[in-house]
C-alpha cells in the first residue's frame, strides 16, 4: 500500500528528555496528545511519561471537537474517530461497522473539522494549543504485539485480527496526519517509543515548526523599548531594511516592509525580482499579504515565465538545495546550496543570510511600480479576450452560441495533431509537438473567474496568438462543486461558451480532453445532484433540442490523452493495463479502458482498485516515453488546502492538477521539461470587464 509519510519525515533535531522520552526542545509537555491505532504502545507510552492515565475519544467530525473536555488533561492518550463515506456518525478504526464492511470504506478527510486560524488578540489559538504525536509503529511490529498481548489477556479488538486490518488501520492514520499537518495544525509522527519524533516535511520544505526549533540564544536588551516587546510578545527584534535605488549588501537577518513596491535580489550572475501580489477587485481586508518571486520583472511577447509564490506564514530557503526553485530559477554556481532563507511575516519579509561566499544584494526595481507594469499587459489581455468573446461575459444568445459550437465540432472533426482512428473520426490520441511551451489546467468545474485569470496571466493569448504555447485543459470544466451552486448550470454554460470561442480563435493552441463530467450521463451526480441531467434540460430551455445534440457531438468528438515527447496527461488516471499506441488512438472502441481514464483514482488504503505505480510507469512505456517523463492528471485533488501536488504516492514526474479553488487557480507549466506550478489569486473578473467601459 502507498504511505502518503513516505520521503515526508523529517527528523527533528533539537530534542529534551522527559521520563526518558525524547520530545521537540520546545514542546510544552501539556499540550501532548499521543495517538495511533490499535496496538501501537500507546497506553504504555503515556504510563511511562506519567500522563493522564484514561482513555480518550475525540469525533475530528464534529465541529468545536478542539473544546472537548476530553482534551482538558493531558498529556493523553486519545483514540480518533473518522469519517467514512455511506455512514452519518464517526467510526474508529476498531469499530464494528469498520471492521465488518465487506469492502474497505471510504475515508472522507474533506469532512475533517480544522480549528479556527487565529486572528485576533484575545482569541483562542486552537491550533497551536495540542501538539498531536501519531505514534506509528510499521504494521508487522503492531501485528506481532497484538497477536502476542492477546495471548495473555482478553483484548476485544484483536479478535480475527489480520495483518491486513493492521496494515489498513496504519494507513488510515497516516493519512489523517498528513492532513492535519497540511491544514497548520501541530502533528509530528514517531515510529516507536524508542525511535526519535519526525516532523512532516516535503522535500524543499524549510518551515520547522516553533516546537521543534533550538531556542533562541538572543539576549534581550531590558533597558530598550525594543528589548521589553520582545520578551512581553516573545519574538526577537530584526532590523528593518530600507530599500534604495542604490546596491546594498544584506548580510545579516534584516525584515523589508510590505510597501507594494517591487525590490531585486542579486547573488553572484543570479537576479531575483520580488513583488507583493496584489490582486485586482478585491477588497483590502481580504488581499493575503503574499510576494512573488520571478526572473524578470515581467512577462513579455518573447518570454513566458515561472514564478515563486510565498505565502503569509511561509518560510522557504533559496539556493540550489530547493529543487523546486532551482527548477524555475537555474540557480548558477554563485548560489550556494543553501544561500538564504525568507520568511512571509504578515506582508513583511524576514530574510536571513546562511552563506557568506557570494554576498546578497539588495536594490529597489525601478521607479516605476510594479503594479503599473503588470496592470498594462494584464488590461491588454482582458482588452483581448473581449476582441474574442464579446464586451461582456455573459452567456451567448442561442444563434451565436449554435454557430460558435458548430464552428469547434469542424475543428475537431480534423483537429491537428489527431491521427484518425479506425473509423475516420479524428482519435483519441492528441500527439502535440515538443517545441510548444505546454500549460496544463485541471477541473475548473464552472469558476468562470478562474478560467478568465489563466487567459489574462503571464502574456498568454499573446504566446498563444504566436504559436509559442499551448493550452490544455484536463476536461471537467463544467459542474459546481460548491453545495449552493451544484444544480445552478448558468455558469456551466457560460464556461463551455468561453471555451468554444477560444478554440475557435486558437484551433492549434487550445485543446480540451474529455473528463468524466463532460457527458449527459444519467449516472453522473455528485452529493445526489444528477448534473449531466441538469446540464441538458437547461441547455433544452436556452438553446433547444440541436444544441443539445451538437454538445454531445462534442462530448463524442473531444481527445482523451495528450503526449508529447517529455509530457502526457489525461483526466484521471492510466490504464491498468498495457496498450499500444494504435489502440489509444481508437480508444472509443474499448469503454471499459475509456471508463478507466476518466474516472479512476489513485489506490489508497480505502481505494484498493485504484492505479498504482506500476501503472504509471506502463503507461510511459506504452507511449515510449522515458521514465519519470511527467505524467499529468486532474480528477483527484488530495486536499482542500492546495491545487497542486507533485511526485503524488512517491512516483516520480507522477502530477495532479486542479485549478477550480475559490481562492483562485492553479496550472502547470512546462520548462525545461519540468512541471512547474502557478498559482493565481481568486479576482472577480468577469464582473470587472462587465463594468469596463
Amino acid at each position: 500500500m502507498l504511505d502518503p509519510l513516505k520521503k515526508n519525515l523529517v527528523p527533528i533535531e533539537h530534542l529534551q528528555n522527559i521520563r526518558g522520552v525524547q520530545l521537540p526542545v520546545r514542546l510544552n509537555f501539556v499540550q501532548l496528545v499521543v495517538t495511533g491505532p490499535p496496538g501501537a504502545g500507546k497506553t504504555y507510552y503515556i504510563n511511562h511519561v506519567h500522563g493522564w492515565p484514561n482513555e480518550g475519544y475525540v469525533d475530528l467530525t464534529r465541529k468545536g471537537w478542539w473544546k472537548d473536555q476530553t482534551l482538558t488533561y493531558r498529556p493523553r492518550e486519545v483514540h480518533l474517530g473518522f469519517p467514512f463515506k455511506g455512514f452519518s456518525e464517526a467510526l474508529t478504526v476498531f469499530d464494528k461497522e469498520w471492521l465488518e464492511a465487506e469492502e474497505p470504506l471510504f475515508l472522507e478527510l474533506e469532512k475533517i473539522q480544522i480549528p479556527p486560524e487565529k486572528k485576533y488578540f484575545f482569541q483562542t489559538d486552537w491550533r497551536n494549543r495540542y501538539i498531536f504525536e501519531f505514534l506509528l509503529p510499521d504494521p508487522q511490529t503492531i501485528f506481532r504485539q497484538r497477536m502476542e498481548r492477546h495471548k495473555e489477556g482478553y483484548f476485544p479488538v484483536d479478535k480475527n485480527l489480520t495483518l491486513e486490518m493492521v496494515i489498513r488501520q496504519v494507513d488510515i492514520y497516516r493519512e489523517v496526519a498528513l492532513y492535519m499537518h497540511q491544514a497548520k495544525m501541530q502533528v509530528y509522527v514517531r515510529g516507536g517509543l524508542n525511535k526519535p519524533p519526525m516532523r512532516i516535511a516535503g522535500k524543499d520544505d524549510v518551515n520547522v515548526p516553533k516546537w521543534a526549533r533550538e531556542e533562541s540564544d538572543h539576549q534581550r536588551d531590558l533597558k530598550t523599548f525594543s528589548g521589553w516587546k520582545s520578551l512581553l510578545l516573545r519574538r526577537d527584534p530584526i532590523e528593518w531594511f530600507t530599500v534604495t535605488d542604490k546596491l546594498q549588501v544584506l548580510d545579516k537577518d534584516c525584515r523589508i516592509p510590505h510597501d507594494g513596491k517591487t525590490f531585486e535580489m542579486i547573488i553572484g550572475e543570479q537576479k531575483l525580482v520580488f513583488h507583493p501580489e496584489i490582486p485586482i477587485g478585491v477588497k483590502k481586508k481580504n488581499i493575503q499579504k503574499n510576494w512573488l518571486i520571478s526572473p524578470s520583472k515581467a512577462c513579455t511577447a518573447d518570454t513566458i515565465n515561472g514564478f515563486a509564490r510565498i505565502r503569509v506564514g511561509e518560510r522557504v530557503l533559496i539556493g540550489r538545495d530547493n529543487h523546486q526553485y532551482d527548477e524555475i530559477f537555474h540557480f548558477p554556481n554563485s548560489v550556494a546550496k543553501r544561500h538564504l532563507t525568507v520568511m512571509n511575516i504578515k506582508g513583511d519579509l524576514r530574510i536571513s543570510p546562511l552563506d557568506g561566499n557570494t554576498p546578497i544584494q539588495i536594490v529597489r526595481s525601478g521607479e516605476q511600480d510594479i503594479r503599473e507594469r503588470i496592470g498594462t499587459n494584464r488590461y491588454n489581455a482582458i482588452l483581448g479576450i473581449r476582441e474574442i468573446y464579446g464586451e461582456s461575459i455573459t452567456m451567448l444568445p442561442p444563434l451565436e452560441a449554435m454557430e460558435s459550437i458548430k464552428e469547434v465540432n469542424t475543428i475537431l472533426s480534423s483537429e491537428p495533431y489527431r491521427e484518425k482512428d479506425d473509423n475516420g473520426a479524428s482519435g483519441a490520441l492528441l500527439e502535440l509537438p515538443d517545441d510548444l511551451r505546454l500549460l496544463i489546467v485541471g477541473d475548473l468545474h464552472a469558476r468562470v473567474d478562474n478560467f478568465l485569470k489563466i487567459l489574462n496571466e503571464n502574456c498568454l493569448l499573446a504566446h498563444l496568438a504566436s504559436n509559442r504555447a499551448a493550452l490544455i485543459i484536463l476536461g471537467d470544466a463544467i459542474h459546481s462543486e460548491l453545495p449552493k451552486e451544484m444544480e445552478d448550470m448558468d455558469s456551466s454554460i457560460l464556461m463551455m461558451d468561453l471555451i468554444f470561442k477560444m478554440k475557435c480563435h486558437f484551433p492549434e493552441n487550445f485543446f480540451y480532453l474529455l473528463g468524466n463530467h463532460d457527458s449527459f450521463d444519467n449516472s453522473l451526480a455528485k452529493s445526489g445532484v444528477f448534473q449531466g441531467v441538469l446540464m441538458r434540460k437547461r441547455l433544452q430551455e436556452l438553446r433547444g433540442e440541436e444544441y443539445v445534440e451538437e454538445m454531445q457531438k462534442f462530448y463524442n468528438g473531444l481527445p482523451i490523452v495528450m503526449k508529447t515527447d517529455s509530457c502526457v496527461a489525461c483526466h484521471a488516471a492510466p490504464p491498468r493495463k498495457e496498450l499500444s499506441r494504435e489502440k489509444l488512438i481508437n480508444l472509443r472502441s474499448y469503454p471499459e479502458i475509456c471508463y478507466e481514464l476518466l474516472t479512476n483514482r489513485l489506490k489508497r488504503s480505502h481505494y484498493l482498485a485504484g492505479y498504482e505505480k506500476r501503472d504509471v510507469k506502463q503507461f510511459r512505456r506504452s507511449l515510449g516515453l522515458p521514465k519519470r517523463t511527467p505524467f499529468v492528471v486532474g480528477h483527484t485533488p488530495l486536499d482542500p488546502f492546495n491545487s497542486f501536488w507533485k511526485n503524488v504516492g512517491n512516483i516520480k514526474g507522477h502530477h495532479i492538477i486542479y485549478s477550480g479553488r475559490e481562492d483562485g487557480p492553479s496550472l502547470f507549466i512546462q520548462i525545461h521539461k519540468k512541471m512547474i506550478p502557478l498559482s493565481y489569486p481568486a479576482e472577480p473578473l468577469t464582473k470587472i470587464i462587465n463594468e469596463m467601459k
